[in-house]
């Protein structure tokens, strides 16, 4: 019965898609993952079931075989019992010639029960040897499905580690088009111009301021000029350009 759930598993594990249960998987690598531990958990109880099975197989066959040699050993004695009684009745000593005919006998007889006992273990020897050929197939089956398994499982992680690249990649690409940094220089560009226009501001309104004190000496040597000659006309000159 164990023999049978064993064979029924491995059938079962080879037969299953791994593709299918792989998109069935919310997480593919952790079923991956699984899947592997119980191939291999399975793996190991296939040889242990098979190696019992195989075991079995080869005591059947050490009986068969010991019946056949008993079968040719009691055939080769009942000859020999069966010859030494001729011998025996042809010397005309009967008592013994029946003696060895009946050992003959006893031999034959034991022939037939060897020959019958290995006649049938042999059915049994054939349908275990068939049922040890086909487990052998299936974890032969089982352990290339999980290589394929083990690849599939590297597959899957090296494909996670570069969408998970790519992923990084993205939210960094992402976060330099929020924080642009062609739009802090700018900033910083505008800081500076505002900061240059304010000396510029500054310098004209110095030289404005310089321009006015400049304008009030100019207006300031117009009333000296102008003083000096209402002087000269209060002192009967004529009113005209002051020589020195």
């Amino acid at each position: 019965m164990t023999k049978q759930s064993i064979f029924g598993r491995i059938s079962q594990l080879v037969r299953a898609n791994v593709n299918s249960l792989i998109d069935q998987a919310e997480d593919p690598q952790l079923m991956l993952d699984q899947m592997v531990r119980d191939y291999t958990s399975s793996i190991a109880d296939a040889e242990a079931a098979i190696a019992e099975t195989i075991g079995n197989l080869r005591l059947l066959e050490d009986d068969h075989r010991e019946d056949v040699d008993a079968a040719a050993s009691w055939g080769n004695k009942a000859l020999a019992a069966s010859r030494k009684a001729d011998e025996y009745r042809a010397s005309g000593d009967t008592v013994d010639a029946d003696k060895f005919d009946n050992l003959a006998k006893v031999a034959l007889s034991r022939q037939i029960s060897a020959e019958n006992e290995a006649k049938a273990a042999e059915p049994q020897i054939a349908a275990q040897t068939d049922v040890v050929e086909k487990l052998k197939a299936g974890l032969n089956g089982m352990k290339e499905k999980l290589t394929q398994l083990q690849n599939k499982r590297a597959e899957l992680v090296a494909r996670a580690k570069t969408a998970e690249a790519q992923r990084q990649v993205q939210e960094a690409v992402k976060s330099i088009d929020f924080l642009d940094p062609t739009s802090e220089v700018s900033r910083f560009e505008q800081k500076i111009r505002r900061e240059e226009a304010k000396v510029r501001g500054a310098a004209e309104l110095a030289a404005s301021s310089l321009d006015a004190q400049f304008n009030e000496l100019d207006d300031l040597g117009e009333l000296t000029e102008v003083d000096a000659r209402l002087a000269a006309l209060k002192s009967g000159g004529t009113p005209g350009a002051i020589t020195g």
